[in-house]
């Protein structure tokens, strides 16, 4: 495997992670907001989460598309 391509890979894992952390940490701070009253602000959170865990999976699913292009 080359350098440039497990680099990539790399980047990829550090990328998802990052996505997922922030997912996860917009989960929980609307579990605040809403516990708090604020229900507006749960929302936000809540469209920040799924935002976050949908750039992910188009992100892997990029990733894998290339992958299969570069490997024929």
């Amino acid at each position: 495997m080359s350098n440039m391509m497990r680099d990539s890979q790399i980047m990829a894992q550090i990328r998802d992670e990052n996505l997922g952390y922030m997912s996860d940490m917009a989960l929980e701070l609307a579990q605040m907001a809403e516990d708090t009253g604020l229900a507006t602000l749960a929302y936000l959170f809540r469209m920040a989460a799924l935002e976050a865990s949908t750039a992910n999976s188009v992100l892997a699913e990029l990733d894998d598309l290339s992958r299969q292009v570069t490997s024929h």
